[in-house]
This record gives structure tokens, C-alpha cells and sequence, in this order.
């Protein structure tokens, strides 16, 4: 497969049986070819788009030492800002050329998350950015939530058996600024290929080329959603759920050419995480004879942590 197939959450949403059937068909195939699909028909407004790039742009462009003042020791970079080059791919010492911030769950009627997860770290410079970064959070989550919903009823499931794992679930809102690049880097780039932790990632309309996804053969593709679309994408999560039924693909963020080097890129993935108890082992008719079981048993929540340590996010 050389494209990223397209297809409309609106098909889904409707009450007709055959356009929902049909979008269940497309996005599961597409999953299992190459683990990637641009989606239509989601729930974020042109102007929240339009209003989150301008509160991040102008986030990222404060000084480095209020930048650095929202900078969380000990909790992984889970909340706030993670400073250029900190973090790197699985396997890689080099860091990518990046700096980031996230935004995490809302919790609501949960006591027990509300003292697990960190708090959301709100930035007293910009009066509305944690406001927009909140409202985009929740409708990426909802378009998440039937994403998953399409994929159950792909995967023989119940059709909300993943929303009681996802409801105030681990997920995280993240927007990246890849830096003009100043000198030649050294054996780095600014995301080395890698696989996503979670369940899925939803990819806003990145500013610029260079997310690039990698096929069944091997080779490179392009992966440019159109100002509509999302990018989504199977994590490793969902991977081993599904005993690498649906595919957890390589991708990874390559550096501009050489003129474009004086240029930002900002990207803003969504990632689709369980509360930590989920059990993350296969699902039975995942397992077949031509496909016997591929990973251990193990819970979202310590998958999580052994992916942070990899990451260098979080220390052993």
C-alpha cells in the first residue's frame, strides 16, 4: 500500500446500517494494511483549529525561561512543557529536535484519578490558552471515542467495549514546535522513527511535510492529511490487544531540506490512552493457529511506565 486510505466519520454517525457497515470495513482494513487512515467528518471546528495553533504558536515563541518555568520535575513530562531535545525515540541516544507541551485528562467523577493523574498546568501569560487546549482535548476524545467504537464492531466486539476503559482514561493532548534548524544536526532528526504507546493517535493537520509512514515492504510514505482530515493511526497498545491484528506502524518526522531549515513545524497529536487497569492481553479471537499469541499479559498502566523508561521520560 503506497496511500493513506480516507475515510468519513459521518458515515458512521448515521442511522443508516449499510454507511456505518461500510466505514467499519474501510477503517478495519485500513488498520490491518497499513495502520493509518485520514479521517473526515470529525468533530473540531476550523476555528478551535485555528485557535489552538494560534495559542501554541505564541506559546512557544515566549523566552526560554518562562518556557522553562512550566517545565514539571518527577512526573514523566506527563503535564507542562518538555524542552528541546529531552525526549527520544525507543533504542535512539540522540534527542529529537523538539520541544512540546501537554495537556491530560479532565476528570470527571473519579476521585481516585483526580489524585493519580498530575494536574494540568495552566499558563498565567496566555488568558486562554488552557480554555482552548480543554475544549480541543474533549472533541479529539469524543472523535476517539467512535473511532474505537467502529474498530470494536470490526473486531467482533461489543460496540462500547472500550468505553469504560476510555472514559477519563490516560490520554494526552500535544502540541509540538520543531524548531528552525541552525546547524547540521548530529545523527538526529526531529521524531526518529518509532510506534505510538497508546490505543490510536488522532493527528491534527501538521503545519508543513515530514511525517512520513512506513509499509508492509518497507518503504517511505508521505503521509499529508488534507486541512479537514485527521491523521490516525493504530498505537502499540492496540497492537497487542489485537495480537497485531491491527497494525502499529513505524512512522517518523524527517528533517525539511536544507532551504526549509530557517522554518518552524507545529504538529498536535491526540493520544489515545486506557485507564491504567485495563488488561492489555490479546483478545481470544485474535489468537489462531496461523497467528498463535505474540505478547505477554500486562496492564495498560504498566506497559505505559516500562515505554516512559525507554523514552527516557522516566527514570528506573
Amino acid at each position: 500500500m503506497n496511500t493513506i486510505p480516507s475515510v468519513n466519520l459521518k458515515e458512521f454517525l448515521s442511522n443508516d446500517p449499510k454507511e456505518k457497515g461500510k466505514f467499519v470495513k474501510e477503517i478495519g482494513g485500513a488498520f490491518e494494511d497499513i495502520g493509518f487512515v485520514a479521517l473526515r467528518g470529525h468533530f473540531l471546528s476550523d476555528e478551535l483549529v485555528e485557535k489552538l495553533y494560534d495559542q501554541i504558536k505564541k506559546f512557544f515563541a515566549l523566552p526560554q525561561e518562562i518556557k522553562d518555568s512550566y517545565e514539571i520535575d518527577g512526573i514523566g513530562g506527563q503535564r507542562g512543557y518538555t524542552s528541546f531535545g529531552k525526549e527520544h525515540a525507543k533504542g535512539r541516544k540522540e534527542g529529537d529536535l523538539k520541544e512540546f507541551w501537554h495537556f491530560g485528562q479532565y476528570v470527571k467523577d473519579n476521585p481516585k484519578l483526580e489524585a493519580e493523574y498530575p494536574q494540568n498546568v495552566m499558563v498565567k501569560e496566555l488568558p486562554v490558552f488552557n480554555t482552548v487546549g480543554e475544549e480541543t482535548y474533549k472533541m479529539l476524545e469524543k472523535t476517539a471515542q467512535y473511532v474505537l467504537r467502529a474498530l470494536a464492531l470490526h473486531l467482533d466486539l461489543e460496540e462500547t467495549y472500550f468505553d469504560e476503559f476510555i472514559k477519563n482514561g490516560n490520554s494526552i493532548l500535544r502540541p509540538i514546535h520543531y524548531p528552525p534548524i541552525t546547524e547540521e544536526p548530529k545523527n538526529a532528526v526531529r521524531a526518529a522513527a518509532h510506534g505510538d504507546i497508546n490505543l490510536i493517535t488522532l493527528l491534527m493537520g501538521a503545519h508543513g511535510k515530514g511525517l512520513q509512514v512506513q509499509n508492509h515492504e518497507g518503504d517511505w510514505i508521505d503521509a499529508i492529511a488534507q486541512s479537514d482530515e485527521l491523521m490516525i493511526n493504530v498505537g502499540d497498545m492496540l497492537s497487542r490487544l489485537t495480537n497485531n491484528k491491527l497494525k502499529s506502524t513505524i512512522h517518523q518526522v524527517v528533517n525539511p531540506p536544507r532551504e526549509l531549515w530557517g522554518t518552524s513545524r507545529y504538529s498536535i497529536p491526540f493520544f489515545m490512552h486506557p485507564i491504567s487497569e485495563m488488561p492489555l492481553h490479546c483478545l481470544t479471537n485474535c489468537v489462531k493457529d496461523d497467528n498463535p499469541k505474540q505478547f505477554e499479559d500486562i496492564t495498560a498502566g504498566e506497559y505505559l511506565n516500562e515505554r516512559l523508561v525507554e523514552l527516557g521520560l522516566v527514570k528506573k
